[in-house]
């Protein structure tokens, strides 16, 4: 709630899209760039980084059409009933979480 919270205080948009199990539930971040497409970030798998870190993500999708994404996320819903989705509208491409790059996934 933090992560809406702070991106309605600065002007975007954030909302639930999809309220998922509030312990075990991952967080998917369906970003509208308002331009026509979307990005979507994911968890990322486990990286050791240490106790007291915060979620880490992975960017799936970076400004596709929004098919893709929303595909993405179906497929998703249907393996993993407990997903939350929220919903960001950002014109840019930093949504303020921490992103792991590609070659971190590969560890």
């Amino acid at each position: 709630m933090a992560f809406i919270r702070r991106h309605n205080d600065l002007g975007h948009m954030c909302v639930v899209v999809q309220r998922g199990d509030p312990i075990a539930g991952q967080v998917f971040i369906d970003v509208d760039h308002m331009d026509g497409t979307r990005s979507l970030f994911t968890p990322a798998p486990f990286v050791s980084r240490g106790e007291g870190v915060g979620p880490i993500f992975q960017r799936r999708f970076q400004r596709v059409e929004p098919s893709r994404v929303h595909e993405r996320i179906e497929q998703e819903k249907r393996f993993d009933p407990d997903l939350w989705v929220l919903g960001l509208d950002l014109r840019t491409d930093d949504p303020g979480i921490e992103i792991v790059s590609p070659d971190e996934n590969r560890r």
